[in-house]
Order: C-alpha cells, then sequence, then structure tokens
C-alpha cells in the first residue's frame, strides 16, 4: 500500500449461497460456495515461490489509525469499533490476509499505529474464540536516516513489538530508499535466517528494481515473494512499465493495493458528489464525468452475476492471474461485500471489455516512487 506521509479461521461464517444467473462465455459458479466446504487450494495462493499460503484477497489496513489521508476528522472510538468488525468480519468469511506497515497511523492527534490495533485485534480474537490463524504482513520504512541491514532488523523487532507477535508472514520493503537499499535487502535476508519471518517482499518497485532485488535474495537461496504495488482498472501501470510481466516471469506475486481506486470504482461517487479531504485533487468531478461510461458498464456487467461493481471489480483483478488485491476496509459491511468477490470469475471476454473501456480515461497519480 503507499506511504502516508502529510491465523486461516475455521470459517464458520461463510459466503452466502446466492444464486447467480450464468451468461454466455462466462466462467463463474452457479453458486458462491460456502469458505468452510472449499479446500485450501481454492481459497489460498502461495505468494511467490515461498511457502507461505494467503487468501485470494486480502485486507489493507492502512485507514485504521490514520488521521490524516482517510481519517482527517481524527480517531475515536467509533471508528476503532468499525475497524474491529472489519477484521471480526474478513476473518468470519475466510479472508484472513491483512496488510499493514510501521507508518499507517501515527501516534499523533490522538491516533493509533495500525499494527498495534491489528495485533490487538488478533489478541481479543483469539481471546473470544480460541486458535485464530491469519498472515500478516507489514512494511519497513525505508528513511533517509536509516542505514543498513541493522535497520531493517530493528524495525522488524518494532514491528513485533506493536503487533505482539514473535514473527510475521511477509515482511516488505515499503519503498525504495534514496540509498542503502543494498543493506536494505541484506536485512530482510537476514530476518528469514533468524525465523522472524516467513517471506519477504517489496513494494513500489519498478521492473529494474524488482529483478535486482530477485536476484540478490536469490544468491542466499531466499525466494523474493512479492511486489505491492498500485493496480486497479483504471491504473494499470504495472501492466505497462514491465512490473506485471516482471512478476509472472519471475514467479513473483503482484500484491495490489488500491484496487478499487480508493472506493472510486465502486460507484459511490458521481460528479455532484465527488470524494473528500486529499482525494478530492486526485478524483476530480471532470474525472469522474469520464469514468461514467466504464462504471456504467461495470455495474451492468455486475448485475449479470448478482454481484456488486465492488465486487466485479476485485474479481477483474483477481482474473489477472498472480494478483491478490488488498481493499482497505473501515467497517464490517465493506470486508463483507469484498468477500464477494471470491468463488466466481468473469469471463475473458469481459475482463477485455473493461480493459478496453478503461484505457480511454486517462490514468490517476502515481506513488511518486514508482518510477525511480
Amino acid at each position: 500500500m503507499a506511504m502516508n506521509v502529510t491465523v486461516s479461521s475455521a470459517c464458520f461464517s461463510v459466503f452466502s449461497y446466492k444464486k447467480v444467473k450464468r451468461i454466455k462465455g462466462a466462467a463463474s459458479e452457479d453458486f458462491a460456495a460456502p469458505a468452510a466446504l472449499r479446500t485450501e487450494e481454492e481459497t489460498k495462493v502461495k505468494l511467490g515461490g515461498s511457502e507461505l499460503r494467503v487468501t485470494r484477497l486480502g485486507i489493507g489496513a492502512w485507514s485504521w489509525g490514520d488521521t490524516t489521508y482517510w481519517n482527517n476528522t481524527g480517531w475515536d472510538d467509533r471508528k476503532l469499533k468499525a475497524a474491529k468488525a472489519a477484521f471480526d468480519a474478513s476473518v468470519d468469511r475466510g479472508i484472513t490476509f491483512f496488510d499493514t506497515a510501521e507508518v499507517y497511523g501515527t501516534t499523533f492527534m490522538g491516533a493509533i499505529n495500525s499494527e498495534t490495533l491489528l495485533g490487538r485485534f488478533i489478541k481479543e480474537r483469539e481471546r473470544k474464540n480460541g486458535g485464530v490463524e491469519v498472515a500478516v504482513a507489514t512494511k519497513f520504512a525505508a528513511l533517509p536516516w536509516r542505514f543498513g541491514r541493522h535497520s531493517v532488523l530493528n524495525a522488524l523487532k518494532d514491528s513485533l513489538r506493536r503487533l505482539e507477535l514473535s514473527s510475521v508472514d511477509l515482511y516488505q520493503l515499503h519503498w525504495p530508499g534514496v540509498w542503502g537499499n543494498e543493506g536494505y535487502l541484506d536485512g530482510l535476508g537476514d530476518a528469514v535466517d533468524q525465523g522472524l519471518v516467513k517471506a519477504v517482499g517489496v513494494s513500489n518497485y519498478s521492473e529494474k528494481r524488482l529483478r535486482d532485488a530477485y536476484e540478490k535474495l536469490k544468491k542466499r537461496g531466499i525466494p523474493l515473494a512479492s511486489n505491492q504495488v498500485q493496480y486497479s482498472l483504471i491504473y494499470r501501470a504495472p501492466e505497462q512499465n514491465g512490473v506485471k510481466a516482471a512478476c509472472d516471469e519471475l514467479g513473483i506475486t503482484l500484491i495490489a493495493y488500491s484496487p478499487i481506486a480508493q472506493g472510486v470504482l465502486t460507484g459511490k461517487y458521481t460528479p455532484e458528489n465527488p470524494p473528500t479531504g486529499p482525494r478530492a485533487r486526485i478524483y476530480t468531478s471532470e474525472f469522474l464525468t469520464k469514468l461514467q461510461p466504464l462504471l456504467n458498464r461495470i455495474n451492468e456487467t455486475g448485475e449479470n452475476y448478482g454481484k456488486t461493481p465492488t465486487q466485479v471489480v476485485l474479481n477483474w483483478l483477481i482474473a489477472q492471474e498472480n494478483v491478490v488485491p488488498i481493499p482497505g476496509a473501515r467497517t464490517a459491511e465493506q470486508a463483507e461485500e469484498f468477500s464477494g468477490a471470491l468463488g466466481w470469475r468473469l469471463s475473458n471476454n469481459e475482463v477485455d471489455e473493461l480493459r478496453t473501456l478503461a484505457s480511454k480515461i486517462s490514468p490517476v497519480m502515481s506513488f511518486p516512487v514508482e518510477n525511480l
């Protein structure tokens, strides 16, 4: 997920049995099978060449504790309860992969670090429901004053303390540093050797940086499991800059942050009702006007399956193969809706049609370091 500077369970609560319409050429199932009845092979995928298996869709925790980008009115008890409900609803529906970072949520203005919240939610779930197995991913911030492999290990240990865990499943470099990247990769390898992580990845890495990181870790016998980048139907830079092709070639999973374009692809916003806060500078009324034909087609496609626009655009990403989207869930209702993106598939024709329509729209803003 982008930097913000300015336990798989038994799944007793599962996907609803929902009859969906078949259309010619569709590859979906007639019913969304309950998570408890599907095998792990169906519900989980391996991250790259690692042994770590995660659910085909994860949950991003960028907004948890945030008081700047997502919650500019402050962080309060109501938002805390909503985030906890989102966590529980995700696990109830078989989504057990959660992505956070040390820079998500600040200690200013009453905010709480996202790692702290996720760790708390896991502990509370364990106390209430017994054993809960989730896959936790977090990220190292490549800040200019951090040097060498030891900075990675020290930051990781701080993250583990906030998460109240002895190890994490996936540890990622959040963005390439201004300098010191060789040492950061050494630190990732050391974390694996010390048993502090199961798998390692990077985020916001260009094709060249991705290949270099892959080769450096390969020399130590450590697979680069993932590259987390912005990717959605209206932001397809990974397809155009070689990142997606490199991931597929090297066996690196692409983790897609902002997969619903920060809510814009849900149909929630219109030219008359654009987003507020920092997003208003990206998703303007003019942009939303140009987006309407695509949103209309997404909605029509969803109606053929009994699915919402959100579920359609998430399924579009899953249909790209080797992609794990991690939409952010701030409420239980959002988490429940995200689960409906699983258990079915758009047809190839529909995937291509939506891409063609989206290509007529000017791309949205990228993350600053993405092309370094």
